[in-house]
């Protein structure tokens, strides 16, 4: 239940919370689309499960969270809720996970893990995790569009865990705990900082985490029936980001799942339109690494301001890089999850170093352009766009191919292949728990 206080500064959020609780089928479109996105964010988790600071991380929370579920091809057994926070610092390693350019963060990345690990001990269908899963992301955008951070903070964890309370409370409780799980997180939404980023620790990929296990006690806040007061994103708006003016984000009716991207890179999405260009001149007949003399790339301020960072020494950093995101790309023609085992390889250090990046003041959305002088003469590419954006959806082929080059040496090829018809095929009263069998070696 709700009381009193702040509803009317509220109302963009409380409508469109309105709206999703009365949805009870997804549009087909919402429907592929939240597929693809299921099977991306399964895809990007379990290859992170491989690494092995993820695998001490996991260890580490049996301390707290003893249990019995455990992520496919992994060994780490927890209760629901840790394994959700597992699986969403998992899905975040290799920074090859969606995102949402209007919520500037990653609404799905918490939700589906969450979502994922509770089904595994529950008898929800797979049309039933859908639907939470596009309700938890229609509120992570909202609420990320809401929750505009200054610099030095990063958005994994803050607004994020509201998508994961919505989400939850539908799975769990019902649609009419949705409202009051998202005022339970809003209450005590956390400010996560840029700060690990630059000193190059894999602390912040525990912000997903974060965001689960708030989201989990939020939804169960609201499963106990507690009393919450209305509007405490606006009143936290207010009070911790200082603003003046009421959020204004995307109207309820419009289903914004549907404008979210899934990255071909692995890297921070600001950097990808300079390895768009990257790759695209890297195909230029005058190409040559041995020729290469002058590299100037030029973006937008946002990019600048997130991934401005240089002579990158750890992944991390250079998930963060734009100049290591163009360097490696023009190295190795390509920027996946590889990139980041080859911070000292002399060709790429020797390129990122030469790079200079600027901020075009003309640019006023996303988008880069790399200019290469080889032999003297300028080569230049523009890119506006990249696979994922909803001018350049990537397709289904393609999230598929993305998803066996991250898990086949994983989980083996026959079983990426029963994940990938499990997340697109499988009918919606297929039980949700069947992705743990399937993906299991």
């Amino acid at each position: 239940m709700t009381a009193g206080a702040h509803a009317d500064r509220s109302a963009s959020l409380a409508d469109a919370t309105a709206w999703l609780v009365r949805c009870d089928a997804l549009p087909a479109d919402v429907e592929a689309k939240a597929r693809l996105l299921l099977l991306d964010t399964l895809g990007c988790l379990l290859a992170g499960l491989n690494h092995p600071d993820v695998k001490a991380f996991g260890r580490a929370l049996r301390v707290a969270f003893p249990g019995d579920v455990a992520w496919p091809a992994s060994d780490i057994q927890l209760a629901p809720a840790a394994s959700g926070a597992l699986g969403a610092a998992a899905a975040c390693w290799d920074e090859a996970c969606e995102g949402n350019a209007s919520a500037h963060g990653r609404p799905g990345l918490p939700v589906v893990p969450a979502l994922l690990a509770l089904a595994a001990t529950r008898n929800a269908t797979l049309g039933e995790l859908l639907l939470a899963l596009a309700t938890g992301y229609e509120i992570g955008t909202r609420a990320g569009e809401s929750w505009r951070i200054p610099p030095g903070w990063h958005v994994d964890g803050s607004s994020h865990s509201l998508g994961v309370a919505a989400a939850v409370a539908r799975l769990t409780s019902g649609p009419q705990r949705v409202q009051a799980a998202i005022e339970a997180a809003a209450c005590q939404i956390p400010a996560s900082l840029y700060l690990p980023i630059t000193v190059g620790s894999v602390l912040r990929n525990t912000y997903a985490a974060h965001a689960v296990l708030l989201g989990v006690m939020a939804a169960a806040a609201a499963d106990a029936n507690f009393t919450m007061p209305d509007g405490a994103l606006e009143e936290g708006r207010r009070r911790v980001l200082r603003a003046e003016n009421d959020a204004n984000p995307t109207p309820a009716g419009h289903w914004t799942i549907l404008d979210g991207y899934l990255k071909p890179f692995a890297a921070v999405r600001h950097t990808h339109y300079g390895v768009a260009a990257a790759l695209r001149l890297r195909q230029h007949p005058a190409f040559s690494l041995a020729k290469l003399g002058a590299i100037r790339l030029q973006v937008y301020d946002e990019a600048m301001r997130y991934c401005g960072n240089r002579a990158p020494q750890t992944a991390i950093q250079a998930q963060f890089s734009l100049s290591y995101a163009v360097a490696a790309a023009l190295v190795l023609g390509d920027l996946g999850p590889e990139a980041y085992t080859k911070l000292d390889d002399p060709a790429i250090t020797d390129l990122e170093r030469r790079i200079a990046v600027d901020v075009d003041p003309a640019r006023t959305h996303r988008g880069a352009t790399l200019t290469l002088t080889i032999d003297g003469a300028a080569l230049s590419d523009t890119v506006d766009a990249v696979a994922g954006d909803p001018s350049m959806p990537m397709t289904q082929a393609e999230a598929v191919a993305k998803f066996h080059r991250y898990t086949d040496s994983i989980v083996g090829r026959p079983h990426a292949e029963a994940l990938v018809a499990f997340a697109l095929e499988a009918s919606a009263t297929t039980p949700a728990r069947q992705c743990f069998s399937l993906g299991r070696p």
